[in-house]
């Protein structure tokens, strides 16, 4: 099958610091062929506040937000960019932050925790409490994060509108119609506010 073909170091996350693998399983100079992980400070604007972190800069963006800024709405799902669950906002675009070197990071990153305002749930928010979407809740910060993406370019999305623009993010509970119906909720808030 497809996933018996990938070697071990194939299926580590991207950005894995191969170096400190390798120093946990054998001995310096032992032939590993890991080179030495350069570090360096790197400063990243999240939900409105300045962080500079010391990392690698091929880190994945969500371990430094993970692990480094104690956030956790976007959770660990895939490692390779398709289920969703790692999902962030950058410049207002849904990006899978599990293969987002941080280097990479120029703008200010928004997560999940970064929708509400003074306590007070974001419409997205509010409509997913509201319609009761999550079940076991695992991949609803890339719902979330991907639905205001959306609503930002869409305001008033059609349901094949809802269904292209939330196509990328999976729900193993299958909450797609409790999601459409969000966005769709979302927007009539959206639109009696403005």
């Amino acid at each position: 099958s497809r996933w018996e073909s990938f070697s071990s170091r194939e299926c580590l996350a991207p950005g894995t610091r191969f170096s400190t693998i390798a120093a946990v399983s054998s001995p310096v100079g032992a032939g590993t062929g890991f080179e030495e992980t350069t570090m360096s400070n790197v400063t990243l604007k999240v939900n409105g506040k300045s962080h500079t972190v010391d990392v690698d800069p091929a880190t994945p963006l969500l371990y430094i937000l993970r692990n480094d800024l104690d956030l956790h709405g976007p959770h660990f799902g895939c490692g390779l960019g398709q289920c969703g669950a790692c999902t962030v906002l950058i410049d207002g675009e849904a990006v899978r932050s599990c293969i987002t070197p941080v280097s990479q990071v120029k703008s200010e990153v928004t997560t999940l925790e970064g929708l509400s305002v003074d306590g007070k749930p974001h419409p997205i928010q509010q409509a997913w409490i509201e319609e009761q979407v999550p079940q076991c809740g695992y991949c609803q910060n890339g719902q979330m994060l991907t639905a205001k993406a959306l609503l930002d370019r869409t305001p008033n999305p059609t349901d094949a509108q809802i269904r292209q623009g939330m196509e990328r993010v999976l729900c193993r509970c299958m909450t797609y119609y409790r999601v459409q119906a969000a966005i769709k909720r979302a927007a009539r808030a959206t639109k009696a506010t403005a």
